[in-house]
């Protein structure tokens, strides 16, 4: 999110005047700590306020879960600001840790509702919220991307953005159906669990999908694959998760999707992909 720092009437408002912020890194989304208490612009209100309420009474067995702080009136975000109280550590290539946590996790979010934001499709104007949602139906759709919404693209001019929709085209005739449930996951676990020696691993947010629990698994091994420097056995060590081939495999096509839609996305992020998709085929 933005380097902004929390202004004094967010502080105010989370009991926190006289605090002195301090920056924290990418675990915490450009987040600011303040004594026990971190405060991070929210992307999406109703997102946020949904994670919150949700994290306030969730118990994960052997996970940390940061709960959320409302401000002195009770409200979850204020100004775009949530305030969330601080767990320890960074985020460590500890692949294997990740990925049992989200097992975990889903466990535990297996037996909530699904959010009535989760019904809705991408909407312009074009936001980041919005390239998810299209990047997520994208890898379960008949068609990949044709059911983009005015004001979505290919990221223009782009040589690997086209190569991305290319190899999500020929991944789309590898999927066979699946009968595994969707629940409430968290898409987005890669390089956000925070690991601090020996203590459980930390989750301090919930970024929400409503898909089956392997494929939220599968997300992390993709990631981890592509951008983490993971050893190839990740694929064949959670083998066992219900139907993973073919939740690796969508997985992936999300992850190609937001490549080639998002407006951020760089070039040195395919190559990775690109050889992710070599072992997602070998295991399939």
């Amino acid at each position: 999110m933005s380097g902004e720092r929390p202004p004094e009437h967010v502080l105010a408002a989370f009991g926190l005047n006289g605090a002195q912020p301090i920056a924290l890194g990418a675990g915490w989304e450009g987040g600011w700590r303040c004594g026990e208490v971190v405060l991070s612009m929210v992307a999406d209100h109703a997102r946020a306020a949904w994670s919150a309420k949700v994290r306030e009474t969730l118990f994960v067995d052997g996970v940390r879960l940061a709960r959320p702080v409302r401000s002195t009136d009770g409200r979850y975000v204020v100004a775009g600001w949530r305030g969330d109280t601080f767990v320890s550590g960074t985020p460590e290539p500890r692949h294997d840790e990740v990925v049992s946590s989200a097992v975990r996790l889903h466990e535990a979010t297996a037996k909530l509702e699904r959010p009535r934001f989760l019904t809705q499709p991408p909407v312009a104007p074009w936001g980041d919220v919005d390239v998810f949602i299209a990047a997520d139906r994208a890898a379960w759709e008949e068609r990949p991307l044709h059911s983009l919404p005015a004001g979505a693209r290919v990221s223009p001019g782009s040589a690997d953005g086209q190569r991305s929709v290319d190899l999500i085209n020929q991944l789309a005739v590898l999927r066979k159906p699946t009968k595994s449930p969707n629940q409430l996951v968290h898409g987005d676990l890669y390089g956000t669990v925070l690991f601090a020696g020996t203590a459980a691993p930390g989750i301090t947010d919930i970024t929400p999908y409503w898909r089956p629990a392997a494929w939220a698994a599968g997300v992390v091994v993709v990631d981890s694959l592509a951008w983490g420097e993971a050893d190839d056995g990740l694929i064949e060590r959670w083998n066992a998760l219900p139907e993973f081939p073919q939740m690796l495999l969508r997985a992936l096509m999300f992850r190609l999707a937001v490549h080639a839609l998002h407006p951020r996305a760089t070039a040195s992020a395919f190559p990775g992909l690109a050889r992710t998709a070599a072992l997602v085929r070998l295991a399939l």
